[in-house]
């Protein structure tokens, strides 16, 4: 049996902490979708590669740690907290140049070794909400 929880890990590891985005089809399948609140995005790697390289231009010294909460048959359920600092605007949010933290709330979906398809929550826009009052 394939180690689903060591592939999140490294997934998160290379591409997020490293920025390594060269790694995405080793640890996605090409068909890869995200089930967002309201809406699914299909993008596959081109989508993925996407959404990362808004964040790289977002937010500095982005870093990401794991918290690995259920791992069973073909699905994994983790959380994810983000760290970094607010540098650029993002999805309509200005730049706030603050320090924030989120989480995401993921649950991924496995397919011959690779991750299919993820179910994501996120307190991301809360944060950012909060970062531009305070």
């Amino acid at each position: 049996m394939t180690n689903y929880i060591e592939i999140i890990s490294k997934a998160n590891e290379e591409l997020i902490n490293q920025g390594d985005l060269d790694k995405i089809e080793a640890f996605f399948c090409s068909d890869y979708c995200v089930e967002l609140t309201g809406k699914t995005l299909k993008g596959g790697h081109k989508g993925i590669e996407k959404i990362l390289q808004q964040l790289q231009h977002s937010f500095s010294d982005l870093h990401v740690e794991l918290e690995i909460f259920l791992a069973a048959d073909s699905r994994v359920c983790w959380q994810r907290t983000f760290t970094a600092g607010h540098q650029a605007a993002y999805k309509g949010f200005p730049a706030s140049g603050k320090s924030l933290c989120w989480r995401d709330m993921v649950c991924s979906e496995f397919r011959e070794g690779k991750i299919a398809r993820e179910w994501v929550l996120s307190d991301l826009a809360e944060q950012l909400l909060l970062a531009r009052k305070h």
